[in-house]
């Protein structure tokens, strides 16, 4: 926390407004859009998954739908798709940033549209701080009529191209989970620019109630409102916003300077088109050098009360969603295999990142230590089984010799 949430809070609670109405909500959605900027309007509500839901609703998801979606990704990115009735369609990863590969985007739309089974919208998340290449895609959904949703709940403060992340697309998500850079302990929001559209949203997370003194609803809604504290936590947490990049940018490069000179060993880079906020920072193992997997690193980092993950399942590789369509994967698939996310908080000193630091440069020396007695072992195996070898075929010369 940076110290002025207390203030919010305290006005909520003094002038009594401490449920989803309010003066923290709407200087939060107001304070919001002006920071995107770009035109955008903010619509706060409980979480970056109901803000996801109200969007697809919008865009008219229902039974048997499709709905392409990037397979790199947390499930909260995928599951409003379900609760609507609609079908995941997972699209792989390029490898400059992990994010959705526009490139599958757009041979996925010319063969869907052939057949007749163009998705209803496409979903590109934005991964651990890093903003997709997303002017390919939205060009390609804009020739089939496609919406573009971007889910930008890992990257608050990203750019790309010069302008903010959930300002590239017609709908954006944003969250404010209590482990992402900023907070407001759950929360999400919807930014668009269609303000219709976001009026609508917000009759649905009001539990679809009609303008009358009787309480009349028409059709389904939702409690899906932001409260006025947390709000008021937000507003706060607003203003620390590209300190909190700063501090996330600077643990990284700390980490490149304390890990890069182990073999196989890189970070996730910046990809050319905007700013990383590093809201994680993702390190990756070549396999081909090391046996240890990432998680075989997490346990060791656990064993060491240090708390560290591996990157996102891909989604087509989990069970609930094994009969969903999928385009390629095998890039997200590598990226899941070999890497993992350290410990990235904005208030990680320097001593406890250093001790992150050594744990993996110990976990990582005493793993290729092992490798190397094991090949040096394979190696003896192997002299040995040359010169037993040998020794058969002398003692078999020499035992044709004696009979002669």
């Amino acid at each position: 926390m940076c110290g002025q949430e207390q203030k919010y809070v305290a006005d909520a609670f003094d002038t009594n407004w401490l449920s989803s109405v309010g003066p923290n909500i709407d200087a939060f959605e107001q304070q919001m859009g002006e920071r995107l900027g770009n035109g955008v309007a903010a619509l706060a509500v409980s979480s970056g998954t109901a803000a996801l839901h109200l969007i697809l609703r919008y865009l008219g998801v229902g039974d048997g739908d499709r709905v392409a979606v990037s397979t790199l990704t947390f499930a909260g990115s995928v599951f409003p798709i379900r609760y609507l009735g609609g079908l995941p369609v997972f699209i792989d990863s390029e490898r400059t940033s992990g994010n959705i590969d526009s490139q599958l985007v757009t041979e996925y739309l010319a063969r869907a549209a052939k057949r007749n089974e163009l998705p209803k919208a496409l979903i590109a998340v934005h991964l651990f701080g890093q903003h997709c290449d997303i002017d390919a895609i939205v060009a390609a959904c804009d020739e089939y009529g496609v919406p573009v949703v971007e889910d930008a709940a890992e990257s608050l403060g990203a750019t790309y191209r010069g302008r903010q992340t959930a300002t590239t697309a017609p709908y954006s998500i944003l969250s404010f989970n209590g482990n992402k850079i900023i907070t407001t302990t759950g929360g999400g929001m919807v930014v668009s620019r269609n303000e219709i559209a976001l009026q609508r949203m917000k009759k649905w997370a009001t539990q679809s109630r009609e303008a009358s003194v009787e309480y009349v609803h028409r059709e389904l809604g939702y409690n899906y409102r932001m409260s006025n504290v947390l709000a008021g936590i937000g507003r706060a947490q607003l203003t620390v916003l590209d300190d909190r990049v700063a501090a996330r940018r600077r643990i990284a490069a700390r980490y490149r300077d304390g890990l890069m000179s182990i073999p196989g060993v890189s970070l996730q880079s910046e990809a050319p088109w905007g700013t990383h906020t590093r809201w994680l920072t993702v390190m990756q193992i070549d396999s081909m050098i090391h046996e240890l997997t990432p998680t075989d690193i997490v346990r060791s980092l656990d064993a060491q009360n240090i708390e560290a993950r591996p990157v996102w399942r891909p989604m087509h590789t989990q069970p609930v969603f094994a009969h969903c369509e999928a385009i390629g994967g095998k890039v997200a698939e590598s990226l899941y295999g070999e890497g993992l996310c350290l410990p990235s908080s904005s208030s990680l000193t320097e001593a406890d990142q250093n001790r992150v630091i050594e744990t993996v440069h110990e976990c990582l020396s005493d793993g290729l230590r092992m490798e190397a007695t094991w090949r040096q072992m394979q190696r003896v195996d192997a002299l040995r089984a040359k010169r037993n070898h040998s020794t058969s075929q002398f003692d078999h010369i020499a035992a044709q010799n004696a009979r002669v």
